[in-house]
């Protein structure tokens, strides 16, 4: 109303319209006409897509952030919605990389746990390696896990991916479980070599998961000796 009084009536003020009408000028500043409210979402639009096309990384927080840092009085919640409605919304290529090398000339061992029914804990262990990120470096995490509970039995984390850290993943597993196959009275737990030669842990298989080891009950694995 008070936009449209002062198309018509140019020389009048606006202290003396807003007065006319019963109201102040804080509350005509604070509901601004269509017109100003489009213009202005025009100028947030175009602000919003300057930071992108310069910082094309930039999701909706950090474009929030730096329009605040600009001046702009604006909270995430529009500047999500604003780059929603012009498709100026970051789409990150995930880059898929090959940790595996499966076409090396080592020797290769069946999945003997394919078609193995598990019916109680420690009868099959299953391994593997992975890595966790951190804010400034990676630590390597191993893990061993009872296939048939899926419980984690032994872990360890390291700075560096070496045999030890996988050796002390499997020291915690024999420690936490004691299965009878490694029993020794003289020792809670054997080591990974002393282990391998006892027959009674065996790869499971080199492919895709080449670091995946088994242990196995009676039933499935072949005993040395």
């Amino acid at each position: 109303m008070i936009a449209l009084l002062q198309k018509q009536f140019p020389t009048l003020s606006l202290r003396y319209l807003c007065r006319l009408l019963g109201v102040s000028r804080s509350w005509y500043y604070a509901h601004p006409t269509p017109d100003a409210l489009a213009e202005r979402n025009l100028e947030l639009r175009d602000a919003i897509e300057r930071v992108t096309l310069e910082f094309p990384g930039y999701g909706y927080r950090r474009v929030t952030h730096t329009l605040q840092r600009e001046g702009w009085s604006v909270n995430h919640k529009r500047v999500l919605r604003v780059m929603h409605q012009e498709s100026l919304l970051c789409q990150l290529k995930h880059r898929f990389l090959v940790t595996t090398n499966s076409g090396h000339g080592f020797p290769t061992y069946p999945n003997l746990l394919a078609q193995t029914m598990l019916s109680a804990p420690n009868q099959a262990w299953v391994a593997d390696i992975t890595y966790v990120r951190l804010p400034t470096t990676f630590v390597y995490l191993a893990c061993v896990l009872d296939a048939y509970s899926r419980r984690c039995v032994g872990w360890k984390l390291s700075r560096q991916i070496d045999a030890q850290l996988a050796l002390e993943a499997l020291e915690m597993a024999l420690t936490q479980r004691c299965p009878a196959p490694c029993a020794r009275a003289d020792s809670p737990f054997r080591s990974w070599r002393a282990v391998c030669r006892s027959g009674v842990c065996r790869p499971a298989r080199t492919g895709r998961r080449s670091g995946e080891h088994v242990r196995q009950g009676q039933s499935v694995r072949q005993c040395q000796g």
